[in-house]
């Protein structure tokens, strides 16, 4: 995304001509984001009078509902192109950053002692690794006692965002994962149970002793679920925390074309956890100067403007300063 020069993030809001009227508008998609969307919702309908409805129904479909102009916004934890924005009339933007974690059902094992690296976590959900004292696993781990247990791998059985940041990393991490499985919203899984949302996910983790899941940090973070440390690029074994998150984002990279994507993943500074991403919204070019497209601008000047508090309340990392300013130009700009 092209940065403001010289413009803070104050006088960009100040620049900003916002209508004043009470609307509803609709938004469906990412569950990553669910949270912070229903947390600005309720301040901007204090602020704004702006009424948000938001369904979590995962990316894959809240692309194709603004596709199809069913919701006045999409939210989506994979960025589209450019090719297929301007393909499909819509504009996109990064919202807030976040993390994926680990989360282990290990008996008899602190999951925050146990250190796994994105190879390892590419052979376990590419059926590579079955045993939980697997040479490699214990390679990783010198002086703990890793139960003879069958490994349980976890994944989503829905599309999601989420499972395009994982698999994207494994794909990074792994030549044997990117040239076998790939990356996506729905992939074909070599082994695994299958799990539909957060929830599921951390359900059957629960449930299921040897089992390993990935999970939103907020959804882990705030139900208390047993999270593995990394090891990064940098060959840190870092722990998922708001000081490795904000290191990862300090190396993000952020696209200059039409997609405003931010690459945050794998990481090559010291301290970064690895497995890190940004959701993003897409809004109908088409539908700009309608009530509900002002109002959806205006929603999401006063989030960028005014949200930042709830981010890092949510375990959300907030955008960087000049790039929630460029988003507020881009805004007011349709």
């Amino acid at each position: 995304m092209r940065r403001a020069s010289g413009m803070g993030l104050t006088v960009m809001l100040a620049m900003a001509s916002l209508p004043a009227f009470a609307t509803d508008i609709t938004g469906a998609g990412s569950s990553f984001g669910a949270p912070i969307y229903g947390a600005w919702g309720a301040g901007a309908a204090k602020a704004t009078d702006i009424r948000l409805n938001y369904q979590t129904i995962g990316s894959g479909a809240g692309q194709n509902q603004v596709k199809a102009r069913t919701v006045d916004f999409g939210a989506s934890d994979a960025p589209m192109t450019a090719a297929r924005l301007q393909q499909n009339g819509l504009v996109q933007f990064p919202t807030v950053l976040g993390a994926i974690v680990p989360v282990v059902n290990l008996p008899g094992i602190d999951a925050s002692q146990l250190h796994l690296t994105g190879p390892l976590l590419a052979d376990i959900y590419g059926g590579e690794i079955s045993m939980w004292n697997d040479p490699r696993i214990a390679a990783e781990n010198p002086g703990l006692t890793l139960p003879a247990m069958p490994v349980a791998p976890v994944r989503r059985a829905d599309g999601s965002g989420t499972t395009f940041v994982f698999t994207s990393y494994l794909a990074r991490v792994s030549a044997r994962w990117a040239h076998e499985q790939g990356s996506g919203t729905s992939i074909e899984w070599p082994v695994g149970e299958g799990a539909r949302g957060n929830d599921g996910i951390a359900a059957a983790v629960r449930n299921t002793e040897g089992s390993i899941g990935y999970l939103e940090y907020a959804y882990a973070a705030g139900n208390h679920m047993p999270i593995a440390q990394l090891r990064n690029h940098h060959g840190d074994v870092v722990a998922a925390d708001d000081a490795s998150f904000r290191q990862a984002v300090t190396t993000a990279h952020w696209s200059t074309d039409a997609s405003h994507s931010a690459d945050v993943l794998d990481g090559a500074g010291a301290g970064a956890w690895p497995i890190m991403a940004a959701t993003y919204v897409l809004l109908p070019t088409d539908r700009a100067d309608t009530p509900q497209g002002r109002a959806v601008r205006e929603f999401f000047t006063w989030s960028m403007a005014h949200g930042s508090e709830a981010a890092v309340t949510l375990n959300y990392v907030p955008l960087p300063d000049d790039i929630r300013a460029s988003i507020i130009s881009l805004l007011n700009a349709r």
